[in-house]
């Protein structure tokens, strides 16, 4: 993968904008399995599911995905020959959820990757930052494949809606582009709060605002023009602004959002739609459309390349990956000074750097 430019970061609802092209494919090779810890206790049975298809996630309302759907496409997208030629993004975000996990000056001795895939996280971590570490995910075939790293882990089969883990479990919890497909997104929160111990912290990314606005626009503008309306292709997703709500009503404090923009560069609209698939990232909503006309997908292949379209032929693909940090909370924690209780006032702030001169006669 060749990065064109630096990666930085920034906070607090601030943008970053990094290029990649797109990776040449059969070049990445699997990785060594991790080996298995001693952590057993917290190996539990997988949550039994029920057989409705539109069984609603704790409770809610919504009910926007259908999970099983993408169970396998995950599976799918795990059994493909050289499937490690689609984790380029994953990885990529992976990276930086670690660096994360090192600005804070902490060693966390258990944790939990919940949707960690193939371990796209813990490849950037130390046990010197994290002792143990509990990989968690839907997929078995994700799990076997997942990459090496020098701290003990266990793999689990747990869904991110059911968390088969007692409360104040884990000092640390991580979530790397798994969670924009969970249908009650406050429920996980809350669950994500339980699990974790007092002054534990939750830190994740999931894709969300604009992504993948290129492809969006194109296909409803060909199927609009070709069959004389549209259907929802691209998943609907969180947007940025929701986000900081969504974590204090779990109950998370001391909260921290910050977004970056991804733009990958691709030959064309076809190997965008190729590569999603790859990273089992197809839509997978109730409302879905099934079949996709190939007199539609030309002429969305056409609109992709005429209004968003580089020089050199080649298409960007862009996407948003929103970052979260929360703590639970804890009495050692900082707390904001109580409303009134201020010896300064902000008008006395205009004589900060004032030069006071003394008149002579």
């Amino acid at each position: 993968m060749n990065k064109l430019v630096s990666n930085s970061r920034t906070r607090v609802l601030l943008t970053c904008r990094t290029w990649f092209s797109h990776p040449q494919r059969g070049v990445l090779t699997a990785a060594p399995n991790t080996p298995k810890s001693r952590l057993a206790s917290l190996n539990p049975p997988p949550p039994q599911r029920t057989d409705s298809r539109r069984h609603r996630s704790g409770g809610a309302g919504m009910n926007v995905f259908d999970r099983e759907m993408k169970r396998r496409q995950r599976k799918w997208a795990a059994s493909l020959q050289g499937s490690q030629q689609f984790d380029y993004l994953r990885d990529e975000v992976g990276s930086r959820v670690a660096d994360r996990v090192y600005d804070i000056a902490r060693t966390f001795p258990l944790a939990l990757d919940l949707g960690c895939g193939k371990s796209h996280i813990a490849q950037h971590l130390s046990k010197d930052v994290v002792e143990r570490l509990v990989l968690a995910d839907t997929s078995e075939d994700r799990l076997n494949q997942r990459s090496a790293c020098e701290i003990p882990t266990q793999c689990v089969l747990a869904d991110e809606e059911y968390l088969p883990f007692p409360e104040n479990t884990f000092d640390l919890v991580l979530s790397s582009m798994s969670m924009h497909w969970i249908n009650d997104l406050p429920g996980a929160f809350k669950q994500i709060q339980s699990v974790l111990k007092p002054d534990g912290v939750f830190i994740g990314a999931v894709v969300g605002g604009e992504t993948l606005f290129e492809l969006r626009c194109s296909l409803q503008l060909a199927e609009t023009e070709r069959e004389g309306g549209f259907s929802p292709h691209i998943s609907p997703y969180t947007a940025v602004s929701d986000l900081g709500n969504l974590m204090g009503q779990a109950g998370f404090n001391m909260l921290t959002v910050d977004l970056d923009e991804i733009q990958v560069d691709y030959p064309s609209i076809f190997e965008v739609m190729t590569d999603l698939q790859g990273m089992g990232e197809s839509n997978c909503a109730w409302n879905r459309k099934s079949v996709l006309h190939r007199d539609s997908m030309l002429a969305a292949a056409a609109v992709y390349q005429e209004m968003y379209g580089h020089p050199d032929g080649g298409v960007p693909a862009t996407f948003h990956v929103l970052y979260m940090i929360g703590w639970k909370p804890h009495e050692s924690q900082a707390r904001p000074a109580k409303r009134g209780s201020a010896t300064v006032s902000f008008s006395d702030l205009t004589q900060v750097g004032r030069t006071v001169t003394k008149e002579t006669p």
